[in-house]
């Protein structure tokens, strides 16, 4: 029994052997690169940071799966198909269908959530039960999968600079979205996830009002995420600019700003995300709670088996 138990928790704990060993590797191609400057070993250094962080937490989502129809076969699935899935469609649709404009960023928010759940519809549509946890479970490994080939890409672009390649710029990039990578894509698909199964049955998913409102909010979430450097920037001058400043603005310059005005950016930008995320993961909260099935969907999706 003891020994069962022991097993149990070890296989609970793989997560966090799985991140410490990924954290030593990639510090330890942080500084061979430094020290050798092979660019052979950029590839590696992109592969790792970008996907140590998402790979841990679907991990750590795996062990609290509720039935066994979620394999570990399925995980890898949705985490590399479906983020796949999602960051190509999300590319050719934002490419076609969005403009320079005041709402540029609610429209990623649309189209990339959209993305995300549709690849996660499509991915579990044969599972023969869908229960609320293992939605949770597989929403967050489409999620995680999507923000790792996103920030791949990010870490990638971060390396080439006007006076060319740049380590610590890629290092950056991969330490800041790695810290951050668990209160963005994984969190707000797992909503989705968790509420789309949570009315659906065995040959079907269903549309209901919860799962429209819940899109809609976390696409306008992640559309305060990605906006918030820029709504921390316009607050920051309605509330400390100078008249000085504004006529710089109005003829196309940027005014330098003041040590008092670079805090409160701070703390604007940051306070803005934490309650973004505060907000999100008392919403997963929720939904992890009130798991019930909705009685009355709008418009049900057969599914072929």
């Amino acid at each position: 029994m003891h020994e069962a138990a022991a097993t149990s928790t070890s296989r609970r704990r793989t997560w966090l052997r799985v991140f410490l060993t990924g954290l030593l590797l990639w510090i330890l191609t942080v500084v061979v690169t430094l020290f050798t400057g092979n660019p052979n070993l950029i590839p590696t250094l992109v592969l790792l940071g970008s996907f140590l962080v998402p790979v841990t937490f679907v991990l750590w989502a795996f062990g609290r799966r509720h039935t066994g129809e979620v394999t570990a076969e399925l995980l890898f699935g949705t985490f590399v198909t479906g983020g796949i899935l999602g960051v190509l469609a999300a590319s050719l649709l934002e490419t076609y269908l969005l403009h320079p404009s005041p709402g540029f960023f609610l429209g990623v928010g649309l189209i990339e959530e959209a993305a995300k759940l549709s690849a996660l519809a499509f991915l579990t549509r044969r599972l023969s039960h869908k229960y609320a946890v293992d939605g949770l479970v597989l929403g967050a490994s489409v999620g995680f999968g999507f923000a790792a080939f996103e920030s791949a890409g990010y870490a990638f672009t971060a390396l080439f600079t006007e006076h060319g390649l740049s380590l610590m710029q890629l290092v950056q990039t991969e330490l800041l979205r790695g810290l951050l990578a668990p209160l963005g894509h994984g969190l707000w698909t797992a909503i989705l996830g968790g509420v789309l199964f949570s009315a659906s049955g065995r040959k079907h998913f269903a549309l209901t009002r919860r799962l429209l409102f819940s899109y809609l909010g976390v696409a306008v979430l992640h559309a305060l995420w990605d906006s918030m450097h820029s709504i921390a920037l316009l607050l920051t001058l309605v509330l400390t600019g100078t008249p000085y400043q504004y006529s710089l603005l109005e003829r196309g310059y940027q005014p330098t700003p003041t040590a008092d005005q670079t805090h409160l950016f701070t703390v604007l930008s940051w306070g803005g995300l934490i309650v973004i995320s505060l907000i999100a993961l008392l919403w997963l909260r929720s939904v992890a709670r009130h798991a019930d099935r909705e009685q009355r969907p709008l418009w049900r999706i057969p599914l072929a088996h």
